[in-house]
């Protein structure tokens, strides 16, 4: 309390989590008020945020007064020396508050990076998704499976120890056995928690979206109706959308990046002279933006056909090169979704049940994948009229935000513990990841042919099995920042300083 007392010479000490006014004095010219009302609250440790004493200051937010007050705290610090005293007070570097925390036991690894996404979460979702992690809920699944870790090598080095002098309940075989069937079953909730921890970061980084189509199919008019303004260039003339054109835009509480794509289209369409080496450029860049995208948005429009003059015979059709790009998706990691749009060439007094039913036909004949979505229907002009056509885009909307819910649920049986499991970041994941593949390598050694070592159990290289499983501990600690484990300081100063 030092610096209190400086500050403020004549005032009693502030009972503890009780806000006081205070004024503020300069520390060498105690006539010189810097704040004649500061609001000043002292929290004593451990019971604070960092488990060391805290004093906070909350001065009146002018720029002169804020730096009034720092300057006098610097000089308050001197203890009538010419420079401050780093004993006393300094500023705090990058993160050192939640540093301070960590070692303090106020807070874990995973709680910190749920506390940096959550002052950087920029819609809804991200903020849902930030505040599930900062419970202690995902750390404590860790740390569930490290100690089951640590359990399990410990039977196995049982084994090694003691197998000559002592007498087990269960053969070498069946222990192994047992070991074996423990490491499956955890085996298969770190996948699941994988399985989370990247949905959660769909959420956390955006979903990339794909618009994908024939040119003058409507890809830059539905972007241009999507976001409210006119992001690309709308014209008759075929390839004018040249380059990926990437748009982020918030729906529904989710980021999402909005890729609009040149129009692809094949030599069977125009003449070799009307695709240019540009637009040429500009398709390959359009598909292979097509095969990142988590979901490919393919825009079909409606066309009148040739005797429409005569027959008013509408048609749908998906040119080659939008059909074999579109095959080429991994339905495993993308979803597909068909828009069918120009429905304002329909007449206001039919449905656009038949033009849907047309196109589902044609998805089936050509062997494209399937919609993740029932197929939509869209128009991009302005309907005075209020027609089907005028509601299309929100029902998109409304239908893509069901799917980015889909998307990014959380899967499991424990639901506390599985919808933390959304919230953990990219070094979570790959951790968990590492940690897989290490009881994956224990189970490979286990189920392996007998082989000549000396340390085995039927086979089993008992050393290299343990060793296995350490690894795989290892990989939890490292995420929480609990448990014997070498080198997780290497990570500490990246979390912190985020």
């Amino acid at each position: 309390m030092t610096l209190y007392q400086r500050l403020c010479p004549s005032a009693s000490t502030p009972k503890p989590r009780h806000a006081v006014i205070r004024t503020l004095h300069h520390p060498s010219q105690q006539a010189e008020v810097l704040d004649p009302e500061a609001l000043v609250l002292f929290f004593p440790a451990p019971h604070t945020v960092t488990g060391e004493d805290v004093l906070e200051l909350h001065v009146h937010g002018g720029k002169a007064v804020v730096q009034s007050v720092l300057s006098a705290i610097a000089l308050a610090a001197t203890d009538g020396e010419s420079k401050p005293d780093p004993r006393i007070v300094r500023y705090a570097e990058p993160g050192e508050f939640t540093r301070r925390a960590f070692y303090n036991n106020r807070l874990d690894l995973t709680q910190i990076e749920a506390l940096g996404d959550t002052l950087s979460a920029e819609t809804e979702q991200q903020r849902r998704i930030a505040v599930k992690g900062t419970s202690a809920v995902l750390s404590q699944q860790y740390e569930s499976w490290r100690q089951q870790l640590l359990y399990a090598r410990g039977e196995l080095e049982a084994l090694i120890d003691f197998s000559e002098d002592q007498h087990f309940d269960e053969s070498p075989a069946q222990l192994i056995g047992s070991v074996r069937d423990q490491v499956l079953s955890l085996q298969s909730r770190v996948k699941a928690a994988i399985q989370n921890a990247s949905r959660g970061e769909l959420v956390r980084n955006g979903i990339d979206l794909a618009l994908l189509g024939a040119p003058n199919a409507g890809k830059s008019s539905l972007l241009n109706r999507i976001i409210g303004r006119e992001a690309a260039i709308v014209s008759q003339e075929e390839g004018t959308t040249r380059d990926v054109i990437e748009v982020g835009l918030d729906i529904g509480g989710f980021y999402c990046k909005f890729g609009d794509l040149a129009g692809l289209r094949g030599m069977d369409a125009a003449s070799e002279m009307n695709i240019g080496s540009i637009e040429q450029e500009g398709m390959r860049r359009a598909k292979e933006r097509a095969s990142v995208a988590d979901v490919v948005i393919a825009i079909i429009p409606i066309e009148r056909a040739a005797d429409y003059a005569t027959s008013g015979r509408l048609r749908v059709e998906i040119n080659d090169e939008v059909a074999s790009t579109l095959r080429l998706c991994d339905l495993e990691k993308q979803s597909v979704i068909y828009v069918l749009n120009k429905i304002d060439l329909i007449s206001p007094n039919e449905d656009t049940t038949a033009m849907q039913g047309l196109l589902m036909h044609k998805i089936s004949d050509y062997k494209l994948p399937l919609p993740s979505l029932p197929i939509l229907a869209v128009s991009c002009i302005e309907n005075e009229q209020g027609s089907h056509a005028t509601k299309g885009v929100q029902q998109f909307l409304i239908r893509l935000t069901d799917l980015f819910q889909d998307m990014t649920a959380a899967s499991g049986s424990d639901s506390a513990a599985w919808e933390s499991s959304i919230g953990a970041t990219e070094r979570q994941r790959l951790l968990l990841e590492q940690c897989s593949n290490a009881l994956q390598d224990f189970l490979d050694q286990v189920d392996q042919d007998a082989t000549s070592h000396d340390l085995r159990a039927d086979g089993v290289d008992i050393v290299l099995a343990a060793e296995s499983l350490r690894n795989a501990a290892d990989c939890l600690a490292k995420i929480t920042g609990v448990g014997q484990v070498t080198n997780v300081e290497e990570v500490l100063g990246v979390v912190f300083e985020k």
